[in-house]
């Protein structure tokens, strides 16, 4: 499916609607099937230990898949994650940002389900791994 809505309109509408989320994600790039974020790791995103907190790596993995899924249908606001399960395989590198791929998987009318792969950047073994459902509202 075409995207509906490019980098820069993905970045505004964070921005617009969600700005308590400040600068903390760049979206890398759009991929045939999701898209490539960035977590810009700072200190309220480590807890002890000098790692990024699990909250923190989910919210990585949710919010790219809420902006993969409005990359393809448009600034549907109201989606909304209605699962997830993620694996924490390893403890992210200390003081790098996070990088998360998030893939479709499907795609539907009122549902759509993809999954998220987070690596430590510059690292090739990943850190966790996600699996996302979300409820898209009626049109």
């Amino acid at each position: 499916m075409e995207p509906k809505m490019d980098i820069a309109g993905l970045e505004a509408f964070v921005a617009q609607h969600f700005p308590q989320l400040g600068n903390d994600f760049t979206v890398e790039k759009l991929t045939e099937d999701g898209v490539s974020m960035r977590l810009n790791v700072r200190d309220h995103h480590l807890r002890p230990g000098n790692t990024v907190s699990g909250p923190s790596i989910f919210a990585l993995a949710d919010v790219g898949m809420y902006l993969a899924i409005l990359a393809r249908i448009g600034p549907v606001a109201l989606a909304v994650t209605t699962n997830c399960s993620i694996d924490f395989m390893r403890k992210p590198a200390a003081g790098t940002d996070l990088l998360c791929e998030t893939r479709l998987l499907k795609l539907g009318r009122v549902l759509a389900v993809g999954d998220a792969m987070i690596f430590s950047d510059g690292q090739t073994a990943p850190v966790a791994r996600a699996s996302l459902t979300y409820s898209i509202p009626p049109s």
